[in-house]
């Protein structure tokens, strides 16, 4: 979702939530919508995109946010815990010389 753009809000029951849980992830992510969960009539949770998270709920400064999601859609997100150790301990490596 690019800055400023208008999200739309849509509601739905916990149930059906429940059960479009996978396609409920899968619409939020591709555009701009969130959903609303409701469980007996009162909103509980809100459902919305992490890039949608970021650019308007943590107020990060906006370059710091550009960053995070470019490094994500580049697959920079992926490395494991095991490679990050390693890197941990190279860098650490290189420091005690």
């Amino acid at each position: 979702m690019e800055s400023g753009a208008k999200s739309m809000t849509k509601l739905i029951d916990a149930l059906t939530a429940r059960t479009r849980f996978g396609e409920l992830m899968d619409e939020v992510d591709a555009g701009q919508v969130r959903f609303v969960v409701s469980r007996r009539g009162k909103a509980k949770v809100v459902i919305m995109s992490v890039r949608d998270y970021l650019t308007n709920v943590v107020k990060q400064p906006e370059l710091l946010t550009r960053i995070q999601l470019s490094a994500q859609e580049a697959g920079l997100n992926k490395i494991t815990e095991t490679e990050i150790d390693a890197e941990i301990a190279a860098y650490r490596k290189t420091k005690k010389k």
